[in-house]
């Protein structure tokens, strides 16, 4: 199938030829590296165009698909991949390879090997790390920082001012509010009970949640359902098995507190 457009689905085009159609809107300031790639057409032959605010920036084999808004200033390094529509199963839902908008924040970086899916929201001056994931529909907060070789899954929600180290894992519609600090190679569950694929029953997924401020040291392991209360602590190398009350300090196998909030001299 062709779009009206003469895009056959997934087919990549240079700028010029996306200009040449309409469908680059790009503002002044901006340079695309010519190795750049541009995908207008998602796997549904529909067509998006590509909007390239002020000052952008796009290096060398990005690609660029339909649907994608960079803010003024923006810059997508080289390899990065934005936009991408998801396509296949996962968790009890069949993805069609549908596009979406994708807004990248004004000020914000993309690292090189970044994979950002279709219907993702980053706003203004976050950072992106080299090769980290965030599939569709997850949303990033101003000033946040995302580490190198991160997996952020779908729907997930990450405030403003957030700080995710390297090699951590956000399970599917985690909340993690203002502030929020992950240490590195962090894990979070959502499934209690390992459902996949089976024919008579869908998952229940109950991500965690991470409220404002609170913090979680390297390696920790925070199962379904947990809440990380405002401001908490929890020690290196924990699991998280039940709620951590806001103000707390908390650390073990499995994680329990050891101080409260009066104690551990927070308001």
């Amino acid at each position: 199938m062709v779009s009206t457009y003469g895009f056959a689905p997934g087919e990549a085009v240079s700028a010029a030829q996306l200009a040449k159609s309409g469908l680059l809107l790009a503002g002044e300031g901006t340079h695309v590296s010519p190795h750049a790639a541009f995908v207008p057409a998602d796997e549904r032959g529909t067509v998006r165009p590509v909007e390239i605010g002020p000052g952008c920036s796009i290096g060398p084999y990005a690609v660029i698909c339909g649907g994608t808004v960079l803010r003024e200033n923006a810059r997508i390094e080289e390899h990065a991949l934005v936009g991408t529509p998801e396509r296949g199963y996962a968790v009890g839902h069949v993805y069609p390879g549908a596009g979406a908008s994708t807004v990248i924040g004004g000020e914000t970086v993309i690292r090189s090997g970044a994979v950002i899916y279709a219907g993702t929201e980053i706003g203004d001056g976050a950072v992106v790390g080299h090769h980290t994931l965030l599939r569709s529909f997850v949303t990033v907060g101003e000033g946040s920082q995302l580490g190198h070789h991160l997996t952020v899954e779908r729907a997930s929600s990450i405030g403003a001012r957030v700080r995710c180290s390297p090699g951590s894992h956000i399970t599917s519609s985690c909340v993690l509010a203002d502030r929020v600090f992950l240490g590195a190679g962090v894990r979070t569950v959502n499934d209690r009970e390992l459902i996949w694929r089976d024919p008579d029953r869908e998952p229940e997924l109950v991500p965690p949640s991470f409220e404002r401020g609170a913090r979680v040291g390297s390696g920790s392991v925070v199962l379904a359902g947990v809440t990380v209360g405002e401001e908490a602590l929890v020690g290196a190398g924990s699991v998280v098995t039940r709620d951590i009350p806001a103000g707390s300090v908390a650390y073990g196998v499995p994680a329990r507190v050891r101080h409260r909030a009066a104690q551990a001299g927070r308001p």
